[in-house]
């Protein structure tokens, strides 16, 4: 019984230790809040995008685009609309009003969640400490390693587990401030009320019909991002991601512990 004081002593105190760093978050509350924002419209505007691709799934470029001109490409579809010409016997139920209204809505509240995302994340350190890589990660060696991990499906590193491997920050970073700004661009460039006030936002893509073949390939490009990013966090550990983006602990004391 001599030993058994100081044991369970030090075992408490290690027990302590683990939970008081458990309780330190593995994200802000304001990544929290705009990540699942912007999922949310994300998710609002692939719904809505779909809906106003249906109207007319065919894509050209340049200005002008319409059943008499020939397409770059074509979904091959049914549309909602009965003069555009798809091969098809039948036409899809016109969803085009709401679909618009709702597209152009949700865009505004992912540009606002975005924007507070940078600016909190310049502030705050979180873009350099946490997505800008560091120079031995940039190695051709060192990113082949996290590739051939991501290809053969593997789970993640346990140092992946408490941050960024060089492979996500690099992709987080295209997607925060490339594809969006992009995506948002090429949505503007369709605005006709904006393309009034600003001409040179649709001239310099190209034309309108330009601009809506980028976005939607800039969409396909951000949907098959959302998907290697859902795949990696099931193998990453689909629990403990999930609570770290919800809660910002990446543990739970009552099961961890």
């Amino acid at each position: 019984m001599a030993t058994t004081g100081p044991v369970q002593e030090i075992n408490s105190r290690l027990a302590s230790a683990i939970k008081a760093d458990a309780t330190v978050p593995r994200h802000s509350l304001l990544v929290r809040i705009t990540h699942w924002v912007i999922t949310a419209c994300f998710m609002a505007l692939l719904v809505s995008g779909a809906e106003i691709v249906v109207s007319h799934p065919r894509f050209y470029w340049g200005e002008t685009g319409n059943v008499n001109t020939t397409p770059l490409f074509q979904i091959p579809i049914p549309a909602s609309r009965a003069l555009v010409p798809t091969g098809y016997g039948y036409v899809l139920p016109d969803q085009n009003g709401w679909s618009r209204s709702l597209h152009f809505q949700t865009a505004w509240g992912l540009v606002i969640a975005g924007l507070a995302y940078v600016i909190a994340g310049i502030f705050s350190g979180h873009l350099r400490k946490d997505l800008l890589p560091a120079k031995a990660e940039l190695s051709w060696r060192a990113m082949v390693a996290v590739m051939a991990r991501h290809l053969r499906m593997k789970p993640a590193a346990e140092e992946d587990h408490h941050s960024y491997n060089v492979l996500q920050r690099l992709t987080y970073l295209l997607v925060i401030f490339v594809a969006f700004p992009l995506i948002i661009w090429t949505g503007l460039a369709m605005s006709p009320s904006f393309t009034a006030a600003f001409p040179s936002t649709v001239t310099v893509l190209g034309g309108r019909q330009t601009a809506r073949t980028i976005h939607f390939l800039l969409t396909a490009g951000l949907l098959l991002f959302l998907g290697m990013h859902v795949v990696m966090v099931w193998l990453s550990g689909f629990k403990d991601r999930m609570r770290a983006m919800t809660t910002g602990s990446a543990f739970n004391s009552s099961e961890d512990l």
